[in-house]
């Protein structure tokens, strides 16, 4: 039955910073028909956050060369700038696709609840409130939860609590054998995907752009592992659904170059690019917060580009990787991932959000970021075939003190576009 149609829910931030622990007498009840009873929650003040020294720079932590193991790089920082498929035709096999939560939970007791109501009530008050006379201690792991109201709630036990919980925007894990229901922001899930590179490719970026980092990636059954809020598992199976009509999903290759000028007092002469390319190689011309991007034809390779700064700078390779953004959604790529040995590569990531446009037309919204925070930002339209050019980021944003030399990055889009199939071919995925 729905539950939902008889709460009236007032979501506020809670005022109160303190742990709440509800503890109830357990009783002999065997039903809930009168949940509308009395509760008494014992309460306990939270000591404050210790406050955080900084840390020991001779603190003894993980080598380096462990860090950086990747799984991920041999897929990621592998692009053929010389075959370069503008468009890529990709099955897939739609029921492969399946969102988990990890760990134990267990039934709840079968009760039927009746008339139970509660007034701008923290969630895990209203909970213990529901669950007292079936004698289930409440535990909360990072409370207190949004506080919320609801009138004359009526159905199964389980039923009401979820839609309780739903509605706080929180988990609950029910332990059977000591009576314990454990309230949390957060759980473990597991997103199983198609056995298709490009497709958990971009659902790792995916998941990145949301902020996710902690992320341990399954290479044998192609799942992903990760702890997420109720929001995040929203929008996650708003991303499996989003793949039920053959999506179309958008990879750049990119390539992220230092140059350092010969001449330290001068800049990197970008307008000789006009004498040095035909006339039209380069298509627009935009200005951001701090670089310009350009668009350019495919007149401008990777390989000329170096040619033509080779005259006037040393070029040092810092990474080179690709990543895929699902048609309107927002994904990440570290540059740190695949960079160089010895490069020294800094904090950047490249966040990027595109749409497919008619003809062929790819709008991208691209942000540049750094470890302490958004560097730039251009919002780009461009055809199929056309490329990005990002110039002019000093590299004293990197905190590398070297007059007029700056970063570039350049940037080829690509489309794929998926084709959902059945369970006959998936072999010859």
């Amino acid at each position: 039955m729905k539950v939902y149609n008889n709460i009236k829910i007032l979501a506020v931030l809670s005022v109160f910073w303190f742990g709440v622990t509800a503890c109830v007498d357990q009783t002999n009840g065997s039903t809930m028909q009168n949940a509308d009873m009395a509760f008494a929650p014992m309460i306990e003040e939270v000591p404050a956050a210790p406050r955080k020294e900084p840390q020991d720079p001779f603190m003894i932590r993980t080598t380096t060369g462990a860090n950086e193991l990747d799984l991920e790089s041999p897929l990621r920082c592998n692009v053929n700038w010389n075959t370069q498929e503008m468009v890529l035709s990709l099955p897939y096999i739609k029921s492969a696709f399946k969102l988990e939560r990890n760990g134990k939970n267990d039934p709840l007791p079968r009760f039927e609840v009746t008339g139970f109501s509660f007034d701008m009530m923290s969630a895990e008050k209203a909970i213990a409130r529901l669950t007292k006379e079936a004698g289930i201690r409440v535990s909360s792991a990072d409370g207190p939860y949004t506080s919320i109201s609801a009138e004359e709630l009526k159905g199964e036990f389980s039923e009401v609590i979820k839609m309780i919980a739903d509605s706080a925007g929180i988990y609950y894990t029910y332990n059977a054998k000591d009576k314990i229901l454990t309230l949390s922001r957060h759980a473990n899930m597991t997103l199983y995907t198609p056995p298709s590179r490009p497709i958990i490719l971009g659902l790792l970026d995916v998941i990145r752009g949301a902020g996710i980092t902690d992320i341990v990636t399954n290479w044998s059954d192609y799942s992903i592992t990760f702890d997420a809020d109720i929001e995040t598992r929203n929008k996650m199976q708003e991303l499996i659904d989003f793949f039920e009509n053959s999506p179309t999903l958008v990879a750049y290759d990119v390539s992220v170059f230092r140059l350092y000028p010969y001449d330290q007092t001068r800049d990197i002469e970008w307008k000789e690019m006009l004498n040095a390319f035909d006339f039209g190689s380069i298509t627009t011309a935009q200005t951001g917060v701090i670089g310009r991007i350009l668009t350019t034809t495919n007149d401008i390779s990777i390989e000329k580009l170096q040619q033509f700064l080779g005259s006037q700078a040393q070029i040092e390779a810092v990474s080179e990787g690709k990543f895929v953004v699902p048609n309107l959604w927002l994904a990440r790529f570290d540059i740190g991932k695949c960079s160089k040995p010895q490069s020294d590569a800094y904090g950047m990531s490249i966040m990027a959000k595109a749409s497919l446009e008619k003809n062929n037309m790819i709008f991208t919204d691209i942000t540049l970021e750094e470890t302490n925070g958004q560097i730039t930002h251009f919002d780009i339209r461009n055809k199929l075939g056309e490329n990005f050019l990002i110039i002019g980021l000093p590299n004293e944003l990197f905190s590398i003190n070297s007059p007029k030399s700056e970063t570039i990055i350049f940037m080829v889009p690509r489309l794929i576009r998926t084709l959902k199939t059945d369970e006959n071919l998936k072999n010859k995925i």
